[in-house]
């Protein structure tokens, strides 16, 4: 890999001891940075505090926190109070999630470009009266689509793109330029067995194949609705999942990276347990 990876891991499967020791051990073994998710769990950004408390060296990023579970005065304050206690290892990894999270807050649904500029334009606008960090956090902003690239080409630190082919990456990067950071979010398993790691690659993404934004970019890449019916293709589960062994998960970074990819944030299936049980194995033969 031509940068260190990062790790997103579903933070909110830890209890909180767990969750500790599976930061330092991810830090220990070199990663760039571990991103804490946000579903309807724990708030991103309290957790991200007690991380970074308990780590001294890796970036903790939220990854990412929902702009419609957060306002964007409290997401610029948490912004410039983690960058200063962290030292500057806080990144702040910003979304606008799907229909279905704005109206669990009683809030109506806004296009996600008309959304997410105005999310910025209030942050920038925000005064913090408390002592900065020496450099702002970054804010890397999820963006599959061309308009939320094009908003990171102009404002934004970094993009985090998530379930899209190499094709894809490749846009990516001509949209952003060649001085943003490109986070490519890639679903592995270290299994062998064809059936076993689609299974689990399925069950993971259960959540995401119903959802119209993913299947309007799918349908970009050359899949459609045959694809992500009855859990995905084995097709579109192929080519959004890196499975095989180390060197054929080592190549699918590799594809990506080529395309474009500045970084790989792993996401890393465990074919021998269930639940949120880290797959070590797969992350120690990964670090380096």
């Amino acid at each position: 890999m031509k940068n260190r990876p990062s790790i997103i891991a579903y933070t909110d499967g830890f209890a909180v001891n767990e969750l500790e020791e599976f930061a330092q051990r991810i830090e220990g073994l070199g990663y760039d940075s571990l991103w804490v998710t946000e579903f309807t769990g724990r708030d991103p950004y309290t957790t991200a505090a007690h991380v970074l408390a308990r780590t001294e060296t890796i970036k903790i990023a939220t990854g990412i926190a929902n702009v419609y579970s957060h306002d964007a005065v409290v997401a610029a304050q948490n912004r410039q109070t983690l960058a200063e206690l962290s030292n500057g290892r806080f990144v702040l990894g910003l979304g606008v999630s799907h229909p279905p999270m704005a109206g669990m807050h009683g809030l109506e649904w806004v296009p996600p470009l008309t959304k997410m500029r105005a999310y910025l334009d209030t942050m920038e606008a925000t005064r913090v009266d408390s002592p900065p960090a020496a450099e702002p956090a970054p804010i890397w902003l999820a963006a599959n689509g061309p308009k939320l690239l094009e908003l990171v080409a102009q404002r934004c630190d970094g993009a985090n793109t998530y379930l899209l082919p190499p094709s894809h990456t490749e846009n990516a990067r001509r949209i952003l330029g060649p001085d943003k950071r490109l986070n490519v979010v890639l679903p592995c398993c270290l299994c062998e067995d064809p059936a076993i790691a689609r299974k689990i690659a399925r069950a993971a993404l259960s959540i995401y194949m119903p959802l119209p934004a993913y299947q309007k970019e799918w349908g970009n890449w050359g899949f459609d609705e045959t694809d992500w019916a009855n859990g995905g293709s084995d097709r579109l589960i192929d080519m959004i999942v890196a499975w095989g062994d180390e060197s054929a998960i080592r190549a699918r970074v590799d594809e990506y990276e080529a395309a474009g990819a500045s970084h790989i944030a792993l996401s890393a299936y465990n074919p021998e347990a269930g639940g949120p049980q880290p797959h070590w194995k797969l992350l120690e033969a990964l670090a380096s």
